[in-house]
């Protein structure tokens, strides 16, 4: 347990981000389970815009902090090779 001034502060700050962190986190897999949502509808349109949704809020993420920067761009990667696809069909 934190004995000192200095780390019962590190705690408490800990504790804060990690509240953020979860909240950032959770509203990421929102927007990609938009985005999967709208792309099993087979609404082309409405899954365009839940990607541009979906890759504004993982960068925002990427620059955050909460998610690694490859991690992110491997993600929209991913989701942008399912859109063409669908696309294509």
């Amino acid at each position: 347990m934190a004995n000192n001034p200095g780390a019962r502060k590190a705690v408490r700050k800990i504790a804060r981000r990690t509240e953020v962190n979860k909240a950032r986190r959770s509203r990421v897999r929102t927007f990609l389970r938009k985005f999967d949502e709208a792309l099993a509808s087979g609404d082309l349109t409405a899954a365009k815009t839940a990607f541009v949704e979906a890759e504004s809020e993982l960068m925002r993420a990427v620059s955050k902090g909460v998610v690694h920067h490859n991690t992110g761009s491997r993600k929209v990667s991913r989701l942008a090779a399912r859109l063409r696809k669908a696309s294509a069909a």
